[in-house]
């Protein structure tokens, strides 16, 4: 812990990561909780501005209509940010890149802060479309940036900020959602435009830190200048190893360029890290995390906590998040990334399993519904101290960097496809199965946990290369004699 310390401190790498969080991960965290607060104050507008330019309140069809737009938007915005990480990455480098990206935070703030006056709804859908177009591209951007500036020794470490930074802003929603602050009418535009204030500040400190050295030496082929970079973030000294690391992969691509989605889609090469890209991205989304979201008020009404109450208990939800964000930052290098996914994952198995039980039996005995809340509060140490964690580093170490950019665009158009998807199909689950949605969560968690525990190799302290090779070492045994392991097919 304190050679992490010490890593961090004498350069300008812990102001790098803090820079770096808030225009990245920090954005999506902080536009999924902001726009909670002020849905009411924005429909009331939606139908105020219909009335005013239409002579009469809109009818059930058409306000349901403006509103699902208004919340869609941003999945959309998001998915076309995502999907372009790989070409705007290079074309403009990790750096300029982010900056631009702030570009379009401050256009989407601005057309937001002037919707009211304008008296236009269709504002707020552009505004929430460029927001997730920013927030999609800038989440890619920040995974790629971070883990191509860190020492393979403390990359999980890292790259696990992202995880970090996006619990904050979770939180900072929360809190900026307020009723004593600005979660209130005459401020929902504002409320909305305060990740750009973030964004903002990154924009002014950016351009005061390097390029990402591993993109400097392995695509720019700019050996002095990886050096400086790598001397800027993390203090005095020559480097060799890290450098003669990235000139061994240099070496190995053998100037191939990036590959392209579809190059990388059907490379055989790569299909396990594909699936296990899946399986972690299908696991995090569909672990339970957005239920639990949406189940939280009723449970903590029910369990007997004061309406308006709830609130706070749902901040230390959040709080709970980000705590066990760092302590996975300190386990990370340590205990390992597959260790962290199978065990997380099963754990968040057994509760979702636990709080459908307590949800069926909460009317009998009083106590049930506060052991639903503990169940709760442990899924979310769970959730972050393992997967919400590990994904980043993970994501970022199964490619060379060829093959790298490629693979972003994959997981941002998974990411953000599933959430248009689970955003449609959710209510309907919930209207059927009620309390029982859980089982299917848990059984989700379950079969991620198997995989990782069976499949994952282990990838904390090495290189992209000999991760790479150690995919391509997987065996799958379908023999009943154990000695007997056919090579996969895939």
């Amino acid at each position: 812990m304190e050679s992490i310390l010490t890593q961090l401190v004498q350069g300008k790498a812990l102001l790098f990561i803090v820079v770096l969080g808030l225009g990245g991960s920090f954005q999506l965290g902080s536009h999924l909780t902001l726009i909670s607060s002020p849905s009411l104050f924005i429909k009331a507008f939606i139908n105020s501005s219909w009335t005013q330019r239409y002579g009469g309140p809109p009818g059930e069809n058409s306000a349901r209509m403006v509103w699902s737009a208004v919340v869609s938007s941003f999945a959309l915005g998001g998915l076309f940010g995502a999907i372009s990480v790989r070409w705007v990455t290079n074309y403009l480098g990790r750096k300029r890149a982010m900056l631009w990206n702030n570009v379009i935070n401050i256009v989407a703030s601005a057309i937001m802060c002037t919707c009211r006056a304008a008296n236009s709804f269709e504002m707020i859908m552009l505004s929430r479309f460029l927001f997730g177009l920013a927030t999609g591209l800038g989440g890619n951007i920040h995974v790629l940036y971070l883990g191509e500036s860190s020492p393979k020794e403390i990359r999980g470490v890292v790259t696990l900020t992202v995880a970090t930074f996006m619990a904050i802003g979770k939180l900072t929603g929360q809190i900026m959602g307020l009723s004593e602050l600005l979660g209130r009418e005459e401020f929902w535009n504002i409320l909305l435009c305060v990740p750009a204030f973030f964004s903002l500040i990154q924009m002014v400190t950016l351009p005061f830190f390097p390029e990402a050295p591993r993109y400097l030496l392995i695509e720019k082929e700019d050996t002095d200048q990886c050096r400086k970079a790598l001397q800027c973030l993390w203090g005095p000294g020559e480097y060799e190893k890290e450098i003669e690391e990235m000139l061994e992969e240099q070496a190995s691509l053998k100037g191939e360029r990036s590959k392209t989605l579809q190059e990388l889609l059907r490379d055989k090469s790569v299909r396990w890290q594909l699936l296990t890209l899946l399986v972690l991205i299908e696991g995090i989304q569909f672990c339970g995390i957005s239920g639990i979201s949406m189940f939280s008020f009723s449970i903590f009404q029910e369990a007997g906590i004061p309406v308006d109450k709830i609130r706070y208990v749902t901040l230390g939800v959040g709080m709970s998040e980000i705590l066990t964000n760092i302590m996975c930052g300190l386990l990370i290098d340590r205990v390992g990334r597959r260790v962290l996914l199978w065990a997380c994952f099963g754990a968040k198995a057994a509760l979702m399993a636990l709080i459908t039980i307590t949800l069926q039996l909460k009317n009998y005995a009083s106590w049930i519904p506060y052991s639903t809340v503990g169940y709760i509060f442990l899924f979310i140490i769970f959730y972050g101290g393992g997967p919400a964690g590990v994904a980043p580093p993970l994501s970022h170490e199964m490619f060379v960097q060829s093959y790298r950019s490629a693979a972003f665009v994959l997981s941002g158009f998974i990411i953000w496809a599933n959430s248009s998807i689970f955003g449609f199909i959710f209510p309907f689950l919930l209207a059927e199965l009620k309390s029982l949605t859980f089982l299917l969560f848990s059984f989700v968690c379950l079969a991620a946990s198997v995989f990782f525990f069976f499949i994952l190799p282990e990838t904390k302290g090495k290189t992209p290369l000999e991760i790479s090779e150690d995919f391509r070492n997987i065996r799958v045994c379908g023999s009943p004699n154990k000695d007997i392991c056919l090579e996969s097919k895939l």
